[in-house]
């Protein structure tokens, strides 16, 4: 195990930085800083497979599935990090994206390194989510190795649920267990060995564009606007309205005006004002439209 372990490229030593000890704070920071421009480079080289992996999680989402992020780590941390900002940004229910770590929600904040070496808690943990045949998982590790995540998908399979791996290492292990794989090959560490590094940059900039494209296949996003923002706080009441504002070129107070008859929801209050109709008839619009603002309006038109 210590040799194949060795021959990962998130395990190797970076040459740029094997000095790093003797470096002063300015050129430890540089060298940090040149590393990290490869890691766009890296995540470009993977678009293509990105791009599936959000096709069928669109699909799913569509169908009324849900999406899992598995992990152990800072990838476990990097799915949590992603799934919990769904629902204040896009206003989707908290079950339809979930993360499932390894070592539980204890471990987001208190490392529990040794829980990512169960594979059959991954299957466990991933049990009790009752899985189905519409559902899509996302295994996440750096190394491509993880048992926990691993299992995870194995189990996800047997399930007929849609399969996808994201690592950091060329023909990664748990590529294998996946119908989709994502191997975004970042290069050795700064600092030899810490994934939560450019591993675990090039793994949230996957994410993020995995969880903010869906949304906006599902009408989550009019222009580039989050028009399904949860109103819930001072900070989101605020950007809805201005957003409305930007919608409908109309005033602050009209726009405050129609986001309380809205329910504190940005799309209807937008075809409420747009169409000149009543908040039910906006709902039913909207309906019609699986959501999509701009459809919504446009049918309103006709």
């Amino acid at each position: 195990m210590e040799d194949s372990l060795a021959l990962l490229t998130t395990e190797q030593r970076n040459l740029r930085s094997k000095h790093m000890d003797q470096m002063s704070t300015g050129e430890i920071l540089t060298v940090m800083n040149k590393e990290d421009q490869q890691v766009a480079e890296a995540v470009q080289t993977v678009l293509p497979q990105v791009e599936v992996a959000i096709k069928h999680i669109t699909a799913a989402l569509k169908k009324g599935g849900r999406l899992f992020y598995v992990g152990a780590g800072t990838s476990g941390r990097l799915g949590i990090l992603d799934a919990s900002e769904c629902p204040p940004t896009f206003m989707v229910p908290p079950e339809r994206v979930q993360a499932v770590m390894a070592g539980g929600g204890s471990a987001l904040s208190r490392a529990r390194e040794n829980s990512e070496d169960n594979e059959q808690q991954g299957k466990m943990d991933l049990k009790e989510k009752q899985l189905t045949d519409l559902d899509v998982v996302v295994g996440i590790t750096a190394s491509g190795r993880t048992p926990y995540p691993i299992g995870a998908l194995k189990y996800a399979r047997e399930k007929g649920a849609y399969t996808i791996s994201l690592s950091c290492n060329p023909l990664s292990e748990i590529s294998a267990f996946a119908e989709t794989s994502i191997e975004v090959v970042v290069g050795p560490e700064v600092l030899t060995g810490s994934t939560r590094l450019k591993a675990a940059t090039a793994h949230k900039m996957i994410l993020n564009m995995i969880s903010t494209t869906t949304m906006v296949h599902l009408g989550k996003v009019y222009e580039n606007l989050m028009v399904d923002v949860h109103a819930s706080n001072h900070k989101l009441r605020e950007r809805a309205k201005r957003i409305i504002v930007e919608c409908t070129q109309t005033s602050y107070e009209v726009a405050d005006q129609a986001l309380v008859e809205a329910d504190f929801q940005v799309k209807p209050a937008i075809v409420m004002l747009q169409a000149g109709v009543s908040y039910e008839k906006a709902l039913n619009l909207l309906d019609k439209n699986e959501g999509h603002l701009r459809q919504a309006l446009k049918a309103q038109d006709e």
